[in-house]
């Protein structure tokens, strides 16, 4: 019975490593090619190298890190073709997940997703990129859940667990970019109306127009006229000492250990 219980214990460690590494991913905390070390996650995160050690192989699993044939860990890395595709997938997801949120979300929620439309632009405007970045995710993953569709999301999930990381070539090197206002405003208003048709479209008008700029800069990247220790570079450098550099003590929280029930009664 003791062998069955630790086992659980160790499992549940696992999934609470892997959650906090996944849910990093997705909101951009980490550089596509960010490169970790197992001695060194475990260390911050306050586990035993064996939890860490099956999350990462778990993400790895899930094209959210890569594993090289020297055991080096890093972050993974999308091309332009890879971006595309996927942007073509998140605009049929991200979409359906949109449209059914209009008929679900509650006011309270408008009004959050209006103060990280907010966060956001003030972000952008102090140049502090990695705020921005942030607000971003917290914007369109509240919208999503908003759709009280769990599968829908955890398949946009496993797609942003790709394409958080390469949110920060965004800033400050492609800012999104709009011709008129911002898409955010356009969904704020659609929401406001409960116009499940026109919060789709201004969702996939955002995908699109605002994603103008990076997929320049991926165009870029793929003729080898920049790099990504440039854009990291030059980020630092522009964010000044708002900058949250790449080292990963700053972005994951320890994990404490949860005793089970039966060894909090012994």
């Amino acid at each position: 019975m003791d062998g069955h219980i630790g086992l659980v214990s160790r499992d549940n460690l696992t999934g609470r490593v892997y959650q906090e590494l996944r849910n990093a991913l997705m909101e951009g905390r980490f550089w596509p090619g960010h490169r970790f070390k197992i001695r060194e996650l475990a260390a911050l995160m306050n586990v035993s190298e064996t939890p860490v050690r099956e999350a990462v192989v778990q993400l790895v699993c899930e094209k959210g890190l890569d594993m090289q044939v020297a055991r080096s860990i890093t972050v993974a890395s999308l091309t332009l073709a890879q971006y595309l595709e996927l942007r073509s997938i998140r605009l049929h997801l991200e979409g359906m997940a949109a449209e059914r949120a209009a008929g679900k979300i509650s006011d309270r929620v408008i009004r959050k997703l209006a103060r990280y439309h907010e966060e956001l632009v003030e972000a952008e405007q102090s140049s502090r990129w990695t705020k921005a970045v942030t607000a971003n995710w917290e914007f369109h993953h509240t919208l999503y859940k908003s759709a009280e569709m769990p599968e829908l999301l955890s398949m946009i999930e496993n797609i942003w667990l790709r394409n958080g990381p390469l949110s920060n070539y965004m800033y400050p090197h492609a800012v999104p970019s709009y011709e008129n206002r911002h898409q955010h405003m356009n969904i704020l208003d659609a929401l406001q109306n409960r116009d499940a048709a026109g919060v789709r479209q201004a969702l996939q008008d955002d995908l699109v127009e605002g994603g103008r700029p990076l997929v320049r800069l991926l165009e870029r990247m793929d003729l080898g006229e920049v790099s990504p220790e440039e854009l990291r570079r030059t980020r630092e450098n522009s964010e000044g000492a708002l900058s949250d550099k790449s080292g990963a003590s700053a972005r994951l929280p320890a994990i404490t250990r949860r005793k089970s029930p039966s060894a909090a009664s012994a």
